[in-house]
């Protein structure tokens, strides 16, 4: 008897998704990729080669693919902007849902997912938080988890991407919510996991420059920017994010406890190849977030199409999605405000005077 697949529809094929689709398609055994969506032309194109060949439908417009006979889930890999409204438009039509991150760049837009998501609770709603299957991270999260280092209370954590001088992301800031709610989200949604889930804000602060991109200006953006999260309860996190990286990817984490500490790819490296030169030694790191992460995003797949399939609860809260855009929201208010944002010990933004 041949193994049920889950049917698969993926809405969404620039750089990461035409990645998760590949992913979907050839990397996922419990899954079967039958529908793909997007709205541009060279998107589509490239699908025509890649998948089409496969069997796969190609859509234009998404509602008709959500109506794509058989298909059981969907993973929205389109621009941020429109997260929020496919992901409930796919679980109204009783879809399970990846949702690459974040939900929406708005607090209240991310928990109109979450609700939807309620409404519905035999579906399985994700959001891609894809740190949090790599490998190296979930052995950093057993070790603290264990209590190996004793009470953790500091979180330092960074995401600095190559400098890419087409200036991609200088437009791509337009829709992308800013520096700490696009590239730190991943590293404030590790800060919730290693704190806890039920971490609550106390206080966000950030500072930043446009060192190489100043036109990032005219969206209220920067390339490298540095906020500070302080938790209830006695816990801070430390937030880097940068664009102008020179060597490539590096996207590293320290978890500091009372007892010790965990470093997570402090030294990053693309393999294990070292090459002797006139100059010295050296070895390549990755080139891209894809680069470092690959692994990770195919874990991703595979534990999403097994939770569907077997019904088995998802390895996190969809809450956390929410949880996550409010503090990337406060860190790029106070980046453009100049001002440290407060929250009271439920969570709720306060005012305070100033001196």
């Amino acid at each position: 008897m041949p193994t049920r697949k889950l049917q698969v529809a993926v809405a969404g094929l620039g750089r990461m998704g035409a990645r998760h689709a590949i992913n979907v398609l050839h990397r996922t055994p419990r899954a079967q990729l039958i529908a793909v969506f997007s709205p541009d032309e060279k998107e589509l194109a490239w699908a025509r080669t890649h998948l089409e060949p496969e069997g796969v439908k190609l859509y234009s417009d998404y509602d008709e693919m959500l109506r794509h006979a058989g298909v059981e889930a969907v993973l929205i890999a389109t621009v941020t902007t429109v997260h929020a409204e496919q992901a409930i438009k796919a679980i109204q039509a009783d879809k399970h849902v990846l949702c690459e991150k974040p939900l929406s760049t708005s607090v209240e837009v991310s928990q109109s997912v979450v609700d939807a998501a309620k409404s519905k609770p035999h579906l399985k709603v994700m959001c891609g938080f894809s740190r949090r299957f790599d490998a190296s991270y979930r052995d950093a999260f057993d070790r603290t988890d264990s209590g190996a280092l004793g009470r953790t209370s500091i979180f330092r954590s960074q995401t600095c991407d190559k400098l890419d001088p087409s200036g991609f992301f200088v437009e791509y800031a337009r829709f992308s919510g800013g520096i700490f709610v696009d590239c730190n989200i991943h590293d404030i949604d590790l800060a919730l996991w290693f704190f806890g889930q039920d971490s609550v804000v106390k206080s966000a602060v950030a500072v930043g420059i446009t060192a190489v991109q100043p036109e990032l200006r005219k969206y209220n953006d920067v390339d490298n920017g540095v906020g500070i999260v302080e938790f209830w309860g006695g816990k801070i996190a430390y937030f880097y994010s940068s664009r102008m990286m020179a060597a490539g990817q590096h996207d590293m984490t320290e978890i500091i406890g009372t007892e010790g500490k965990v470093t997570v790819n402090a030294n990053p490296l693309t393999n294990l190849v070292e090459m002797s030169e006139p100059s010295g030694v050296r070895r390549e790191i990755p080139p891209h977030y894809y680069g470092r992460f690959e692994q990770a995003f195919v874990t991703e797949s595979n534990e999403f199409a097994a939770a569907c399939l077997d019904d088995t609860k998802l390895p996190f809260k969809l809450t956390g999605a929410v949880q996550a855009v409010k503090i990337g929201c406060a860190l790029q208010e106070s980046l453009n405000t100049g001002k440290k944002i407060f929250f009271d010990e439920t969570g709720r933004r306060i005012e305070k005077a100033s001196l």
